[in-house]
């Protein structure tokens, strides 16, 4: 589904659109106008030709002077301040319960990712991900409970549909945490 380009171009419509729900949600401090503030971006791990859009990220300041408050909407697209794709720390991350030094090599050369940076994510994935305010929160809706020792692939597998629709319910799922807000180191 990486190499499929109607992927990115999905994914940047759904962050399209949360942009614009964030923006006409006004400044959550002084309730002021947002203007456009994106931000650019190098986005890592593309099988594809990415659309230009992914050259930024959007983002939302407020228009009152003495406010100028900035928003980030959340994506779909980039997971936190991930260099890598969101897709791509999900799916690259999932297949590690299976890595074979083979497999890793495979990733490297598919996507630069080094295996240092996958033992990262998956270290991400089993110890600050399980830990954050969000999942603690969040995982009451499973039921029975998500397998955390299995994420993100056990997580991935709790979504209905292909690996298609699995892969971008979950990116729906964990878009908070694209946020400054919502961050989990």
């Amino acid at each position: 589904m990486l190499a499929d380009a109607r992927f990115p171009e999905f994914i940047l419509k759904c962050d399209e659109s949360l942009a614009v729900e964030a923006r006409a949600g006004g400044c959550g401090v002084c309730g002021g106008r947002l203007d456009s503030a994106n931000y650019p971006r190098k986005p890592r791990g593309a099988l594809i030709a990415l659309p230009a859009a992914y050259a930024s990220r959007f983002s939302l300041c407020c228009a009152v002077e003495g406010c100028r408050k900035r928003h980030t909407p959340a994506s779909l697209r980039f997971l936190g301040r991930r260099v890598y794709l969101g897709a791509v720390v999900v799916l690259a991350t999932a297949m590690q319960q299976g890595l074979t030094p083979v497999r890793a090599e495979r990733l490297r050369e598919l996507i630069g990712v080094s295996r240092q940076t996958l033992a990262r994510w998956r270290k991400w994935w089993l110890t600050s991900f399980v830990e954050s305010k969000f999942w603690k929160g969040a995982k009451a809706a499973f039921s029975p409970p998500a397998n955390e020792s299995g994420f993100p692939l056990s997580l991935l597998a709790r979504f209905g549909g292909d690996e298609e629709a699995q892969l971008i319910a979950l990116l729906r799922f964990i878009r908070e945490l694209s946020t400054p807000e919502g961050y989990v180191a």
